[in-house]
């Protein structure tokens, strides 16, 4: 007859015990290799609360279950690493690549952040990440405030004329 295990459930605050005998878990309470992929948005860019992110690593592409962390295991070594929002126009919105490298036993962390603007590429690498495309949509946004703000002055002074 084998004998018996005893498991432990963990207290309240307390990490999981290692599932292999001199591995411990990293900080996300997860043991052994992998990337971590923070995937973020623009909050005003409400229309991405509806499509979820697309990772690929070494060309496997899995599509991420939401917005946030998503753990992707992976081997020790040198890994290209795809990010990219499905959208309908263009089809591939903001993509982002990187080339990360997983040391035995801990997990890479990458954060991604959608391009303000739909045509720009995404930010991907070692956090903080800036969000691409700020320029160009608070000039998209600005413009016809300006154009308005010029109509009206033009007929102020027509008037007064």
């Amino acid at each position: 007859m084998p004998p018996q295990q005893h498991f432990q459930t963990p207290q309240y605050g307390q990490p999981p015990a290692p599932q292999q005998p001199g591995q411990q878990p990293n900080r996300y309470g997860q043991t052994g290799d992998g990337i971590v992929v923070n995937t973020q948005f623009f909050p005003l860019a409400w229309v991405l609360f509806f499509v979820k992110p697309k990772i690929a690593v070494d060309g496997q592409e899995t599509q991420a279950p939401a917005w946030g962390r998503t753990h992707l295991p992976a081997r020790p070594g040198q890994h290209h690493v795809h990010v990219h929002v499905p959208y309908f126009l263009p089809p591939k919105m903001g993509p982002a690549d990187a080339t990360v490298d997983v040391r035995p036993g801990q997990v890479a962390e990458l954060e991604y952040k959608a391009p303000m603007w739909a045509f720009s590429a995404g930010s991907l690498g070692v956090g903080p990440q800036k969000y691409n495309g700020v320029g160009i949509t608070i000039a998209i946004v600005a413009i016809p405030f300006v154009i308005v703000f010029l109509l009206i002055l033009f007929f102020v002074v027509l008037a007064v004329i």
